[in-house]
């Protein structure tokens, strides 16, 4: 079994993956993996501390941060359609306002 440390070491190194991600990045596909890589990280984290002190609350948490994850997963990608038909462009630089 590995150490705690080693779990939070790959949790901080995908968490960081992920807000480079959402910063560097203009595709809001790429911005909303990235988002999920940080929700992710956070669970791992949640995961090692729950085993850590031997409780089930860390995993229990983790199943509302999926749920959560999922729904915006879907709000996202309809948001991404519906400016897509409506703009014909999905880049965000050119997405300065949100009037039609």
């Amino acid at each position: 079994m590995l150490p705690i440390e080693a779990y939070l070491v790959l949790s901080a190194v995908l968490f960081t993956l992920g807000a480079l991600g959402v910063l560097v990045r203009q595709n809001p596909i790429i911005i909303f993996m990235s988002i999920e890589l940080m929700l992710n990280s956070a669970n791992l984290a949640f995961v090692a501390f729950a085993r850590l002190h031997g409780q089930i609350d860390g995993q229990i948490f983790v199943f509302f941060v999926m749920a959560v994850a999922a729904a915006e997963v879907a709000v996202g990608l309809a948001l991404i359609v519906t400016i897509f038909q409506a703009r014909h462009s999905i880049n965000l630089d050119r997405l300065n306002s949100l009037k039609g």
